[in-house]
């Protein structure tokens, strides 16, 4: 089996030497062996399993679900509806993220009409709706 040093893995992974090391500290990656001279010597499956995460945190799974998902796959009692229950609690937890985006949107929509974009700041809506009572004790 060829072993592969950290800058290798971050390499063929694209992310970055301290990513690797960010992962072996979480748990994410097992801590590989070290040479004599304290190099990092991981075994060749580190990378795809590197790649795994990586996948799993464009698709917005946290670091705790990405261990969740990794147990998953190497448990050999799983099965595709384990995987795919954790798939669908992801996904409502991003649409649950979405309508509050989207309310977010629409109050700062409000504030932004609300404002004649003239005057003094000390005077604006959208500042004084941040903190109203912050308005009434500033001077003006």
């Amino acid at each position: 089996m060829k072993l592969l040093t950290i800058g290798e893995v971050a390499k063929k992974t694209g992310i970055g030497v301290e990513t690797v090391r960010f992962y072996e500290k979480r748990g994410l990656i097992d801590e590989p062996p070290r040479t004599k001279a304290g190099y990092r010597q991981y075994p060749e499956d580190t990378a795809p399993r590197v790649r795994f995460i990586r996948h799993a945190k464009a698709l917005g799974f946290t670091l705790s679900e990405i261990k969740e998902l990794l147990n998953l796959k190497l448990d050999t009692a799983t099965t595709c509806e384990d995987v795919r229950h954790v798939a669908e609690k992801k996904r409502m937890d991003i649409l649950a993220k979405i309508e509050s985006l989207q309310g977010m949107e629409q109050a700062l929509g409000k504030l932004i009409e609300a404002c004649s974009s003239s005057g003094p700041a000390g005077h604006c809506p959208i500042l004084d709706a941040l903190d109203p009572e912050w308005g009434s004790t500033r001077s003006a």
